[in-house]
């Protein structure tokens, strides 16, 4: 199966729950292949936890059973090792062993991440960025494929703790599915995606074409002024006097993996201008600060990719 098919494939897939929604889709369907954790930010009732349960489904293991989910509800009550494991004292045995919590998934939906503390958000930092757990001295490994996808509510929400910085740098793009439009809420009414559909819903891809998919998504051709204007972006919010906090080199390198993968969902196996302006915004925008906390950083960072993409169409 060729990879640019398998990606439509999922899509697809996806699109029979997820309704109306074909942009966000394609960049969800990219940050999985650039083998990146998404955040999705929006307002309770959207259909934030279908997506993680939707894709999930879609994608069978080696013996050809749904990739292994597991969900964790994010309260002010969870404690760190609810979410990583712990070891227990075997009394029989008389030594410890190790009970795998449920980030050691395929797909871990974080599902209101922000209504637990910043110490308990940092039990994903190093799984998230390692893709290991360590307990006492021992490693444990997630399986592959590994993709943590969280879920928060506005900020101005009620009851909600601000991510760290270092959390959210971990997260290859932050998205927003936004509220449906008519006809697609009419559909939802009639049908609703979320119960029966989802439950009846059938695998549509492989684990192995998943794996070859993001394989060939790292390898799509960017050219090197394309890869400068990366470059460049990520570092004009570092020295433009508007920004309080910058990106890091992880962002960087997010963006290269995120406009390649891209690509591939478009059908291409080159990188476009198009691709990079797409991208600028979910990968960048949950990772900067501005010095004025009344402006927004979605249209300075617009200016500066097209500043910077116009050079290189002038050069």
């Amino acid at each position: 199966m060729r990879s640019e098919q398998a990606a439509h494939i999922l899509m697809q897939g996806a699109a029979r729950i997820i309704r109306g929604k074909e942009d966000f889709l394609a960049l969800f369907t990219a940050g999985l292949l650039a083998k990146g954790h998404v955040l999705i930010e929006d307002n309770p009732g959207l259909g934030k936890t279908t997506v993680a349960k939707t894709f999930a489904r879609l994608i069978t293991d080696e013996e050809g059973r749904p990739l292994l989910f597991k969900r964790i509800q994010f309260t002010p009550d969870l404690l760190p090792y609810d979410i990583t494991g712990v070891d227990i004292f075997d009394p029989e045995s008389r030594s410890f062993r190790f009970v795998p919590g449920p980030v050691l998934a395929n797909i871990v939906l974080a599902d209101e991440i922000n209504r637990t503390t910043p110490k308990v958000q940092s039990a994903l930092l190093e799984v998230m960025a390692e893709r290991q757990v360590t307990i006492g001295s021992e490693a444990h490994y997630p399986p592959e494929p590994f993709a943590v996808i969280a879920t928060e509510n506005p900020i101005e929400s009620e009851g909600t703790f601000p991510l760290p910085a270092a959390q959210l740098d971990r997260f290859m793009l932050r998205l927003s599915l936004g509220y449906p439009d008519r006809e697609t809420e009419l559909s939802i009414l009639t049908e609703n995606p979320g119960e029966q559909p989802l439950n009846r819903l059938e695998p549509v891809l492989r684990q192995q074409d998943f794996l070859a998919a993001r394989e060939e998504a790292s390898q799509v051709f960017c050219h090197g002024s394309l890869k400068e204007a990366i470059a460049d972006i990520v570092r004009d919010t570092r020295t433009h006097k508007a920004f309080l906090l910058g990106a890091s080199p992880r962002a960087a390198l997010h963006f290269l993996a995120a406009v390649k993968a891209l690509a591939l969902v478009r059908g291409r196996n080159y990188v476009t201008d198009e691709d990079l302006l797409t991208m600028t915004g979910p990968v960048l925008v949950h990772r900067l600060k501005l010095r004025d906390p009344r402006a927004e950083v979605a249209p300075l960072l617009r200016e500066l990719a097209l500043a910077r993409i116009n050079s290189i169409k002038q050069g």
